[in-house]
């Protein structure tokens, strides 16, 4: 990954699958990357902070009380980041 901001966002959601951030942390860390989301179409910020919104919602359940799965979530967080990488190029 080239650009050093979506290597920020690809760290951090390593580390949340990892254990060693925990959701609230991995939100901020996304969030904070303001300069990324100027840089890409409106859409991805829309779409990134409902993620984001439904990862920090999901965080207050258990599993099996919440209807987001926390992987899902994460796998398509890491297929926006995918798509900003080519959008960037």
């Amino acid at each position: 990954m080239s650009n050093p901001d979506l290597q920020i966002l690809h760290d951090a959601l390593n580390a949340l699958r990892d254990g060693d951030i925990n959701v609230a942390a991995f939100c901020s860390a996304w969030r904070a990357q303001t300069d990324l989301i100027k840089r890409l179409p409106p859409r991805y910020e829309e779409v990134a902070e409902d993620l984001l919104g439904r990862l920090e919602a999901g965080s207050l359940f258990t599993e099996e009380s919440c209807s987001f799965s926390q992987e899902d979530l994460l796998d398509n967080l890491a297929l926006w980041l995918h798509k900003a990488e080519k959008t960037l190029l």
